[in-house]
């Protein structure tokens, strides 16, 4: 069973051997989790899935609406796997304010960061390499229907830079 200081190690390490590139580091991860028993990879996915549901939040998602300039719920959602790419501290403080992703990333490039859609399918490539079969049902509750908190007015400048002012200091001004 992998625990949650295991599952934090595996996206760090891949994130730390690619330099942070997200592309690269889905890709290393993919090739880790592929060096893994198919349990393991299963526990890697609802580590990632559970993750993913929790950071489902109209706050992140104004967060996200700041650093990219606009997030549909497409992008919305390789934002959140973005995120928990670039590792517990900065997830973990993310979800405690969002704002404070103004302090937490060193670096930010809007037309590479803020976007891993393939991050949330390594396990599912690294369980088809493994098994042959895809990844089955992970078993967890349902994704939450709509983001979870109270919607926001992404469209308004005033609201996001109310709501997010050090990241609208950074980024936007």
């Amino acid at each position: 069973m992998m625990d949650e200081t295991e599952f934090w190690g595996l996206v760090d390490s891949a994130r730390e051997a690619a330099d942070g590139d997200p592309e690269d580091q889905s890709d290393l991860l993919v090739e880790r989790l592929s060096q893994l028993d198919p349990d393991a990879v299963l526990d890697f996915a609802r580590h990632f899935e559970a993750r993913s549901n929790r950071a489902y939040r109209w706050d992140v998602w104004g967060a996200a609406w700041v650093l990219l300039g606009g997030v549909s719920d497409d992008a919305f959602e390789a934002f959140r796997y973005w995120l928990i790419g670039q590792g517990r501290g900065i997830f973990e403080g993310a979800l405690l304010d969002p704002d404070a992703l103004a302090d937490l990333l060193e670096d930010f490039d809007d037309q590479v960061d803020g976007d891993c859609e393939d991050l949330g399918y390594a396990a599912d490539e690294a369980y088809e390499r493994l098994t042959g079969a895809p990844l089955p049902d992970l078993e967890l509750a349902p994704a939450p229907r709509e983001p979870i908190g109270e919607p926001l007015d992404f469209e308004s400048e005033a609201v996001l830079a109310e709501r997010y002012p050090r990241l609208w200091e950074r980024f936007r001004v």
